[in-house]
């Protein structure tokens, strides 16, 4: 795995070693949980304008919003990304999958970074995180130890995150008119 940020792009890949279908598969599958995107459950019509969120299994929560921008299976999408629990602007996400002799080159990169923002601290080791995940999950069928101890420990105290991650209040968010 390779990976590192600068000041304005978090930029992190991973070879995998299954075909490029299968990680792209992984990583738009929908109305389950994807194991390696946090233990979370994406909401999509994966056409480009449609909204994306990350709910927590229970869908009691969303915890990650965005709009699909750009999408051309199975290799590229891009989306704009944002905490729901953070009061900060969307980012940028790009997914970039590419045939490579032994399976498939996964790379994320995480741009349009304004300051160094909570967002930044976080996907800055998250998305290795993601990545290390996603490739134990194709590879052996279960995410690492650390993985599976994370989200235990993610499930037991959900009732700690902040009212503002309920879906009710992320959607009521969502609906407001621009600049209210």
């Amino acid at each position: 795995m390779s990976g590192g940020a600068s000041l304005g792009e978090v930029v992190y890949s991973v070879d995998i070693e299954v075909p490029v279908q299968a990680a792209w598969d992984e990583l738009t599958k929908l109305g389950k949980v994807q194991v390696p995107m946090m233990n979370t459950v994406l909401e999509c019509d994966l056409e480009p304008g449609s909204p994306m969120r990350y709910y927590n299994p229970s869908r009691k929560r969303i915890l990650v919003v965005g709009t699909l921008m750009e999408i051309d299976p199975p290799h590229r999408m891009v989306h704009t990304y944002r905490f729901t629990d953070l009061d900060e602007s969307e980012t940028l996400v790009t997914w970039q999958l590419d045939e490579i002799p032994t399976g498939v080159r996964v790379t994320v990169t995480h741009g349009r970074f304004t300051d160094q923002t909570g967002t930044h601290k976080r996907v800055d080791g998250g998305w290795a995180f993601i990545l290390k995940t996603l490739k134990a999950v194709l590879e052996t069928g279960k995410p690492p130890l650390m993985a599976r101890l994370a989200y235990g420990a993610m499930s037991a105290l959900s009732f700690l995150q902040p009212k503002k991650t309920l879906a009710e209040n992320v959607l009521k968010y969502e609906e407001r008119p621009p600049g209210a």
